[in-house]
Formats: C-alpha cells, sequence, structure tokens
C-alpha cells in the first residue's frame, strides 16, 4: 500500500502563516476552527532567546486513532494512505478529538461536526499539491509518497511525537527540524 504524507522544513519556515490562511480559505472554515496550525514557542531567557515555528496538520497516520475510535464509522484510510472524514456520517461527538494524538480533528460548532484536513483530495485529483503547500511562500512545506519524500529530502528527518501517554500511530509527517527545537523537545518534534 502506498502511504502519502507532508515534509515540512522547519529551518525555511518563518512562521508567516499563509500556509494556515490557505488551508482555511480553500476548506470554507469558519472563525475559529483551523486544519492546518502555526505554533511559536520561545526557548531561553533573554538576551538569548529563541524563536522557532511548526506548521501542523493531519500526519494520515499508518493506524489512525481518529478511525479506531469512530463510534459511527466516518473515518477511513483511503488506498493511498490519505485518512479521510465523511462529514456526513459524523454526529459531533468528539471522540475522535481525544483519540487523536496529535490534536488534529477540530471541531467545527457551527456545523456541529468535526473537520480535519484531507491532503486537499480534490485538488491533488486534478493535478495540484494541497492549497497549503502551493502557498507556501518559502517552500517550507511539500507533499508526496513518503518513501519519495525522504529519498527527495534525506533519511535524518524526524517525525512528530503523540502528546504523552498516547500511543505512537506510525505519524506520516516528515520535519527537517531546526537545531532548537530538538533541543527544546528531544528527539522529535511535538506538536
Amino acid at each position: 500500500m502506498a502511504q502519502i504524507g507532508f515534509y515540512y522544513n522547519q529551518k525555511m519556515c518563518s512562521g508567516c502563516k499563509t500556509c494556515q490562511v490557505a488551508c482555511k480559505d480553500k476548506n470554507r472554515l469558519n472563525v475559529g476552527t483551523v486544519l492546518r496550525e502555526v505554533r511559536s514557542y520561545t526557548t531561553g531567557t533573554y538576551p538569548n532567546v529563541n524563536l522557532y515555528f511548526y506548521s501542523a496538520t493531519c500526519n494520515h497516520c499508518d493506524t489512525p486513532a481518529c478511525a479506531e475510535k469512530c463510534p459511527v464509522g466516518a473515518y477511513e484510510k483511503r488506498e493511498d494512505g490519505t485518512v479521510v472524514q465523511d462529514p456526513d456520517k459524523c454526529i459531533g461527538c468528539g471522540t475522535c478529538i481525544k483519540a487523536c494524538p496529535y490534536g488534529v480533528p477540530r471541531e467545527d460548532a457551527e456545523k456541529g461536526c468535526t473537520r480535519k484536513c484531507d491532503g486537499c483530495i480534490e485538488l491533488r485529483e486534478a493535478g495540484y499539491l494541497p492549497a497549503c503547500v502551493e502557498a507556501c511562500p518559502y517552500r517550507a512545506l511539500d507533499f508526496g509518497d513518503v518513501d519519495e519524500l525522504r529519498e527527495k529530502y534525506g533519511a535524518d528527518l524526524v517525525t512528530s511525537l503523540p502528546a504523552q501517554g498516547q500511543g505512537d500511530t506510525g505519524p506520516n509527517t516528515l520535519i527537517n527540524p531546526r537545531k532548537i527545537a530538538l533541543e527544546d523537545v528531544g528527539t522529535a518534534i511535538m506538536l
């Protein structure tokens, strides 16, 4: 089975949030709902303060906890590895939000359901990359087959760590980390 995923070059990211805005616009999300979120982290003390960013979205996991725990079967892992949600099946219970160790599914209170990144399936089917990747002015994001991304960007990439106390689901976001981020959180990046 093929497996798609994202590549994120933290060294190139300026924290501009263009990817976040592009995702929000493409998905016509309500105020307060984001499917890709750029977070800022600060380490050190004045005057030696360091700032770094992390652009996070669905990791399209090998074993997605959201799909395993959903009581109505609203999630599916497609043949290419994309984890998709059927919003018509979603009852808005929030089980997927609690199950995901990365905090990815988001509540859309106005629609009464949860939402998550689907890797812009319809754009990919039309021959484009996901909106966040296309929009990044620094080319800090890429998307494709995970093995091809590893070959293209190197074997020393890291992945996201699950939240404290939750199991590893096999995330498929490959990260070229900043040294300060590794020093701050360890050998992998936490969301």
